[in-house]
Order: structure tokens, then C-alpha cells, then sequence
């Protein structure tokens, strides 16, 4: 074989070896094995499910975006928002905009198994995805459950959406999807099985990140899901070139070497974590105001 040709082979075979998981065959789930993968999340109100869909496509971006919120977790407001777009995060906006939510990165870096199978279903399934939380919640619905109370809105049909009562603030539910989507047993009280009591004030700090009122929400009907008031469109077969409108976020450029850190680092106390977990009241901060 001439020298040159078998230069071109090498190159191609070398190019085919190295091709990325982008050209593999998107993996599917059945209704089932989707009904179990977002039983931890179906019941969390529409905006932080849908900011949480959209980030597990960019799973690799979840360990090191979870370190920090915990870091810088006694920041809020505007201080955090400032501390976000100062440090020239590298991670992509869907991820930066669940920063004010250490406890849901927390959980998605606990597993990241599950995180992954989450993006990767979200991506190649997305019909499917939203048809298993609304049955879900249809379940946790009917066993009462599920339902309005002082921190969400909890509509009846056709398609079951949960919102914030307050769109500045956001809860984090915590439940045990072993108990909610099942038949409540003998003498247990439904009011028990969700707790509200941890959440998150989000204001019109982190409006870059599309936290405003409606700009991260489901069209049910139409399959549809808007993250920043624009429908989210990265899937299996684009995931490589894709890129979400976020136009007041800056996106580094490869290789750029970010600022020096100029907060001080303070993870959450084994407490803070605890209720987070629990989905109660958040303790008195003992870091604030420490820099």
C-alpha cells in the first residue's frame, strides 16, 4: 500500500476510534423504568423541575457546580448573583442557575448514576419524560398526597402543574416516593408525607439565569419545556452543538483562567445540610456576613 494512502487509513480509523458518545444510539426506557427515574423529583414545583431537567444533560458540570454552591451557600441575593457572574463560572447557565439551590446539587452529585440516566433521558425521550412525571403526580394526587397548601398550587387537570404560591420563592419538597405513590397505609396521615419547610428565595436576582415569573416552565400539552423564556431545544442527536440563548451570560472561552476566588469558602454545616434534607426550616446561618 502507497505511503500515502496508508496515512489516510490511519487518519480515518484513528478519526473513528476517537469519535465521541455523540454518535451512539440515544438509550430508552420504558414507561415504567421513566416512572421510577423522576419518582425523587415529579413532585418538585414546575420551575425547579424543569431548571433541574435541563441541567442533568450537562452532568460533568454537576461535581464541581455542587463544591461551590456549598462553598458560598451563605450568600443570597444579590450577593450571590454578583459572586456567580464574578467568578466566571465555567459550567453552563442551565447548571449556574440551580447555584442558589445547594441541597438540589447536592442530592444530583449524590448520584450521579441517576443524574446521568435523568439528562440522558431528558435529551432522547423528552415527551416521555414529562408524560411519566404527570403520571406521578397524577398517583400522589390520587392518594391525596399531593395538593394545595400554603407553599404551592396544585392544579386538577387535565394536566397537573405545581407552582410556587409565591414565584420569588421557591420550596424544595422532601418526600419518600416509597410512601407518596403508594396507597396510604392503615392510620398514617397524607399530611405528613410531603414537607415544605426548606426553600429558596430567588427575587429578581438571578433573572439572567431565567429565574422570572414564567420564564423556566412545562407546556404540558404542547411537550414542550421554556428554561429563560426560550423553549429548551438541546436533544440526543444536537447535544454536541447545541447552545441555549442566556444573552446576559457571559460564556468563557476555552482555556480562560478565571479570577482568584474572593469569597471566603465555608461549606453548610452538617445541620444546614440536614435540613435542607428533610425539607425544615433552615437553621439560623452562623456564616453570614463572614468573608
Amino acid at each position: 500500500m502507497p505511503r500515502k494512502s496508508l496515512i489516510l487509513l490511519t487518519t480515518a480509523l484513528l478519526a473513528f476510534v476517537a469519535l465521541p458518545s455523540f454518535a451512539q444510539a440515544p438509550p430508552m426506557l420504558a414507561p415504567p423504568q421513566l416512572d421510577q427515574l423522576v419518582s425523587r423529583i415529579a413532585l418538585y414545583p414546575d420551575p425547579l423541575l424543569a431548571q433541574i431537567l435541563a441541567a442533568a444533560t450537562y452532568p460533568n458540570d454537576i461535581p464541581a457546580a455542587a463544591q461551590w454552591a456549598d462553598q458560598h451557600h451563605y450568600l443570597t441575593g444579590q450577593a450571590l448573583a454578583n459572586a456567580i457572574a464574578a467568578d466566571q463560572l465555567p459550567w453552563d447557565p442551565s447548571v449556574q442557575a440551580l447555584l442558589p439551590f445547594p441541597s438540589v446539587l447536592e442530592m444530583m452529585n449524590a448520584d450521579m448514576n441517576w443524574t446521568s440516566q435523568l439528562g440522558d433521558a431528558f435529551l432522547a425521550q423528552q415527551q416521555d419524560v414529562m408524560d411519566a412525571v404527570q403520571r406521578q403526580r397524577a398517583v400522589a394526587q390520587r392518594y391525596g398526597y399531593l395538593r394545595t397548601n400554603g407553599q404551592i398550587v396544585v392544579s386538577g387537570g387535565p394536566y397537573i402543574t405545581i407552582m410556587p404560591v409565591n414565584p420569588a420563592y421557591v420550596v424544595v419538597p422532601y418526600y419518600d416516593p416509597a410512601v407518596v405513590f403508594l396507597p396510604p397505609r392503615p392510620g398514617f396521615s397524607v399530611s405528613l408525607g410531603i414537607r415544605f419547610g426548606y426553600g429558596v428565595s430567588i427575587g429578581g436576582f438571578f433573572a439572567p439565569w431565567g429565574w422570572t415569573p414564567g420564564g423556566i416552565r412545562f407546556d404540558w400539552g404542547a411537550h414542550t419545556v421554556f428554561v429563560n423564556n426560550a423553549r429548551w431545544g438541546r436533544t440526543w442527536g444536537n447535544r454536541a452543538a447545541y447552545v441555549h440563548p442566556y444573552p446576559a451570560i457571559h460564556r468563557p472561552a476555552p482555556g480562560f483562567v478565571r479570577p482568584a476566588e474572593a469569597h471566603a469558602l465555608i461549606p453548610r454545616s452538617a445541620p444546614e445540610r440536614e435540613a435542607a434534607r428533610q425539607g425544615r426550616p433552615a437553621p439560623r446561618e452562623e456564616h453570614r456576613g463572614r468573608r
